[in-house]
């Protein structure tokens, strides 16, 4: 089948160096404020995936993607600040102009001069769009083969059994014409197809191979090699809407470390974001850790936005978690 995946970018080395000082100048352009750069990136890649098992099995396809992207410095002294943004696409065509993405990271970097500590406590959070995909991650790395067979995941035998809000709607769509994780077949030239991972915040199925598969007792999924296109249904509000929503908290806009167990569920990473009062963005906030477990934390997903920001293999937008814990200075 013909999924629409490959879309070779033939651009001159001159051409891509064009493109990265339009996007870094455009950074600089919005403020002296924003004092220096770690650059613009302009990267254009295609490759050709090929796959052949001992029982005949041999299929291939070619595929392509593309990134422009651009990190900035704000401030001076002690008081300076970093943010980045980029655009991923598999056709160059599509690519918003250089000069909207410098000039967005620049805002980025700029609204979090001036960044306060927070005081300990229990409260709302938001992980924005691209942060969310992260949590959606960890959720298949849980539920995915090796981890289950093994019994090193918090969802082990969870089959069947409700691990979100009822509202919540995961798809898989291994068939999404340009998708960043589509394929017709997985790793094991297993042919792949449409599911409903999660219906009615229920688990529908896990994510295995022909190995897992078989250690587990089960049938494969069409999963080696990962997940293929998951869209998280959305809610009605994008990332403004929530912020309403949610009234006072924490929106998580940037997240550092690997703290996650996978075995008890258990979840603390260093963020960085901003504090939200009464449905507004109050002021920015940084070196602070946020705490919970993830089995909880799926469960209190009070909303889920519709601002996606399409980069990888997981769609999803912000999404509203009732209550973590924040630590602060």
């Amino acid at each position: 089948m013909d999924l629409d995946l490959f879309h070779p970018w033939e651009i001159s080395v001159e051409g891509a160096i064009d493109i990265a000082r339009r996007c870094e100048q455009a950074a600089f352009d919005v403020s002296p404020m924003i004092r220096n750069s770690e650059g613009a990136s302009v990267s254009a890649q295609q490759s050709h995936f090929v796959s052949a098992n001992s029982l005949g099995f041999m299929g291939g396809f070619a595929t392509s993607r593309h990134y422009v992207s651009c990190s900035v410095i704000a401030g001076e002294g002690e008081d300076m600040q970093r943010d980045d943004w980029y655009a991923s696409r598999r056709n160059a065509a599509e690519f918003p102009d250089a000069a909207r993405i410098g000039d967005y990271a620049a805002r980025r970097a700029l609204s979090r001069l001036n960044g306060r500590k927070l005081k300990t406590r229990k409260c709302p959070v938001i992980f924005e769009a691209p942060l969310a995909s992260g949590l959606i991650g960890s959720f298949v790395h849980a539920v995915s083969g090796g981890a289950l067979y093994r019994k090193t995941s918090f969802l082990v035998d969870s089959l069947g059994k409700k691990i979100f809000p009822s509202f919540v709607r995961i798809s898989e769509r291994p068939h999404l014409r340009g998708g960043f994780a589509s394929s017709p077949f997985d790793d094991d030239g297993v042919a792949t197809c449409d599911r409903e991972v999660v219906e009615g915040g229920v688990l529908q199925g896990y994510f295995l191979s022909t190995y897992s598969g078989r250690k587990l007792g089960m049938a494969t999924t069409g999963n080696a090699g990962g997940s293929h296109n998951l869209l998280v249904q959305p809610g009605r509000h994008d990332l403004t809407g929530l912020l309403r929503e949610m009234g006072s908290g924490l929106l998580v806009t940037e997240l550092l470390g690997q703290g996650v167990n996978y075995v008890t569920g258990d979840y603390s990473r260093g963020a960085a974001g901003y504090w939200v009062e009464n449905g507004e963005i109050a002021y920015p906030v940084e070196e602070i850790t946020i705490a919970g477990n993830l089995r909880e934390m799926f469960a209190g997903i009070i909303d889920i936005g519709n601002d996606i920001e399409v980069r990888g293999s997981k769609q999803v937008g912000s999404i509203l978690v009732e209550r973590m814990t924040v630590a602060g200075g």
